[in-house]
């Protein structure tokens, strides 16, 4: 083995080891913002299914109509 590979596995397992150290407290700063974001992610598709804002959609952005959804599927 060259001496650069070595280096290279003894800088892999210590960054490997340093993220396993450091996941717990990666995940829990993580929560609330995925808490969040799945928040605003069902807002917006709430929003969207609203009939008149799907009006007021570009036609490639709308729902398809209902017999459309039937043929297709």
């Amino acid at each position: 083995m060259t001496d650069a590979n070595r280096r290279t596995i003894r800088t892999l397992v210590q960054t490997g080891l340093a993220l396993a150290a450091a996941l717990p407290l990666l995940v829990e700063a993580a929560v609330p913002g995925a808490a969040a974001a799945l928040a605003v992610a069902t807002l917006f598709t709430k929003v969207m299914s609203l009939g008149a804002v799907d009006a007021l959609l570009p036609a490639w952005l709308r729902r398809s109509a209902a017999g459309e959804e039937e043929a297709a599927g």
